[in-house]
């Protein structure tokens, strides 16, 4: 199977660490249901960069990106960048969940049962 390797600058690599320190509660919060290979034995790494772009979780093994969103993400430019932003991973194999940052909260085993039924699929 052809892997492609993905190339991102100093600056990337630097902004994803800062934001694995300024995690949101609801990144935070999933984070600990996601770490330490509790789902599957699926190991995921947090603000994993990709090419251009920052995932906020990512199992490398599976091609499997989850996104969380907070409401900027509803509104059209941001919509925008992220259609741009998935239509870019697809190409690459990449699957991508997206959940809302309130869902994470309110529906945790509803969010964690879809990311079982896509890491098992």
């Amino acid at each position: 199977m052809n892997q492609v390797i993905f190339q991102y600058t100093r600056e990337l690599k630097n902004k994803s660490r800062d934001l694995r320190r300024k995690q949101t509660e609801a990144e935070r919060f999933l984070w600990e249901r996601l770490r330490n290979r509790q789902i599957l034995g699926c190991k995921f790494y947090r603000q994993f960069p990709l090419g251009n772009y920052i995932l906020d979780f990512y199992c490398l093994e599976k091609k499997l990106a989850i996104e969380l969103d907070g409401s900027q993400h509803l509104v059209n430019n941001q919509v925008l960048y992220d259609q741009k932003r998935k239509d870019y991973l697809l190409k690459y194999g990449v699957k991508i969940l997206r959940f809302l940052d309130n869902e994470v909260f309110q529906n945790t085993d509803g969010v964690l049962q879809t990311v079982y039924d896509n890491l098992k699929s």
